[in-house]
């Protein structure tokens, strides 16, 4: 018996420890009022609540489609609130961000398909609970297209736009330096020689001041890389990495211990499994590091953030039915064995 549990000891050890237990997985909600829902974003409130708005309605693309929120208050995820819609026509992509002055931004589109959208802005001045009245972009701005915006040190917002025209793939930069008031746009950012290139880029630091972007990929078959050097005016072309893309949405996070985290498809086909990444060395290099969801369906858009207390949350579409929600402890290193059980345990 003894030498038995010294044998188990033993194997246990020699198991390679993750760094990051996942501490919650729930779904937003159980009975929603709609039929179909996609395309998830996550903010924090300076209180620290947790605001998740997506859209839905009976399918993507149909006219009743519009932009539901969902708050988090006190661990309970209150029921969804429809807070934006277009006459006739869907909505889309919504992007929350909270600015240093506590104020709530929601960016979205209204438009019948992408090669139509408008650019929408509300504002939330009460942490999400009442919005004002929707602002309309500039026309060719549409704002950050898919993914949180990167808050510079001078107040600048880079936000991650991009385009899917007939035969023409491409991403670009929206940049406001006064709350989504005033708008420039970045050089573009495209694949050399590729004209179905990438869209939907999400953006994170790099080392010694450089901006870097990774982005959805159209007949390329992996995420692809570009590169800032004078805070995400100018860009390299953007190049393939080594991680696949199903043509689906990714998105990343500076964490505060100084790696990426990135949340994606491993997959050239399918929008399932969905990956957590982390990188050590500003995202030239990527370790597996938990595999959210495994089995055949459509697990997509993720949305990642990390909070104050140093969790990472992340949100992304259940099979179009729900908005799945899973918290991440990057400091609870655990066995490999323990987390899948945890895992399975709660399927």
């Amino acid at each position: 018996m003894i030498k038995h549990l010294l044998t188990l000891i033993v194997f246990a050890f020699s198991l390679p420890l993750h760094g990051m237990q996942i501490v919650t997985e729930e779904f937003i909600f159980t009975h929603p009022p709609f039929a179909s829902c996609h395309a998830s974003t996550l903010t924090q409130t300076a209180s620290g609540s947790l605001l998740c708005a997506y859209f839905a309605g009976t399918d993507e693309g149909e006219s009743d489609v519009a932009i539901w929120l969902s708050i988090m208050e006190q661990g309970q995820w209150n029921a969804p609130q429809k807070i934006a819609e277009a006459k006739n026509v869907p909505c889309w992509n919504p992007v929350l961000f909270t600015m240093p002055s506590k104020e709530v931004l929601l960016f979205y589109k209204a438009g019948k398909h992408p090669q139509s959208w408008s650019g929408l802005l509300k504002r939330s001045y009460d942490e999400g609970k009442t919005w004002a009245k929707a602002e309309d972009l500039p026309a060719g701005i549409i704002g950050p297209v898919k993914n949180k915006p990167l808050l510079l040190p001078d107040g600048e917002l880079l936000c991650g736009s991009s385009i899917e025209s007939w035969m023409r793939w491409g991403c670009w930069i929206d940049i406001t330096a006064d709350e989504g008031r005033t708008w420039s746009k970045s050089t573009p950012i495209n694949v050399d020689s590729q004209l179905f290139g990438i869209i939907q880029p999400t953006l994170f630091y790099g080392k010694e001041g450089t901006i870097k972007l990774l982005a959805r990929s159209h007949q390329i078959g992996f995420i692809c890389a570009a590169e800032s050097n004078d805070q995400g005016k100018t860009w390299s072309q953007a190049l393939p990495t080594t991680l696949p893309n199903p043509n689906a949405g990714i998105d990343a996070v500076n964490m505060s211990d100084g790696q990426i985290l990135l949340v994606y498809n491993h997959s050239k086909e399918n929008r399932y499994p969905l990956n957590v990444a982390i990188s050590d060395d500003d995202g030239q290099s990527w370790k597996m590091e938990i595999v959210l969801e495994k089995d055949p369906g459509e697990y997509s858009y993720p949305s990642v953030i990390e909070t104050a207390d140093g969790k990472i949350h992340i949100t992304y579409t259940w099979n179009r039915k729900y908005i799945k929600h899973v918290v991440l402890d990057p400091t609870n290193a655990v066995l490999q064995t323990h987390c899948t059980a945890s895992r399975q345990s709660a399927h």
